[in-house]
């Protein structure tokens, strides 16, 4: 995150009005023409939901496909023991394919790729790494496609763009959407399928608003606020 006291982060801080909230294309385009680092800044949604984090029946979490991908490369790592589920996730591009071998790694410590993937065989010795992986967020779950015998698919998936959205301890949604380096088309295209994603995941015990605010940011800059009518049903 940018020291809010900086000069570019200053600079595109006047260039936000305050008052107002931004269509997505609006805040696209105007995040375009921020003052940027040298580096490709990662442009991310967040959001602040009408939900209670502390009931289990009001956990939002998905998964979905980015239509332009996330312009980072993932490395893939795949628990599977030899056989065709190993051998198709190989094929699919995974970095790393194994059983006991990766599972010894990964109880020493070692965590050198983006997202886990297993099959369902896979789980019952995998589960022993929930409190390694579980932490950063890299442990396999059904509920996001990471757990699952068709390897191939999974992989290529992931490989593709897709990203996982979960609430956080405050309620709280934070996904990346791609790069500033992306056309304002590809940003807004990858926008537009998370916030109907999210929108399309409230949970059906909730009572009141769901999506109450949500703003886009990249890296170093300062947040725009987004208008989200189009995409509330309350």
């Amino acid at each position: 995150m940018a020291k809010k006291g900086s000069k570019r982060y200053r600079k595109a801080l006047e260039m936000v009005n305050q008052a107002k909230a931004y269509s997505l294309r609006e805040a696209t385009e105007l995040l375009k023409r921020f003052p940027h680092a040298r580096f490709n800044e990662t442009v991310e949604l967040a959001f602040r939901l009408g939900v209670d984090p502390k009931q289990s029946d009001q956990m939002v979490r998905g998964t979905v496909p980015l239509p332009h991908g996330t312009g980072k490369t993932v490395r893939v790592l795949v628990f599977a023991k030899p056989g065709a589920a190993a051998d198709a996730a190989r094929s699919a591009g995974a970095e790393y394919v194994g059983f006991e071998d990766l599972i010894k790694k990964c109880q020493e410590g070692w965590a050198d790729f983006d997202v886990a993937i297993a099959t369902p065989e896979a789980m019952a010795e995998v589960r022993k790494l929930g409190k390694v992986l579980g932490p950063r967020g890299l442990m396999p779950n059904p509920k996001t496609g990471t757990v699952t015998d068709d390897t191939a698919k999974a992989v290529r998936e992931v490989k593709a763009g897709r990203v996982e959205f979960k609430t956080d301890k405050s309620g709280n949604v934070h996904v990346a959407v791609g790069k500033v380096g992306f056309s304002v088309e590809q940003i807004v295209d990858n926008a537009r399928v998370v916030i109907e994603a999210v929108a399309k995941a409230r949970p059906t015990s909730l009572r009141g608003a769901y999506l109450l605010s949500g703003t886009m940011s990249s890296t170093m800059s300062p947040p725009i606020r987004l208008d989200l009518k189009e995409f509330q049903k309350n």
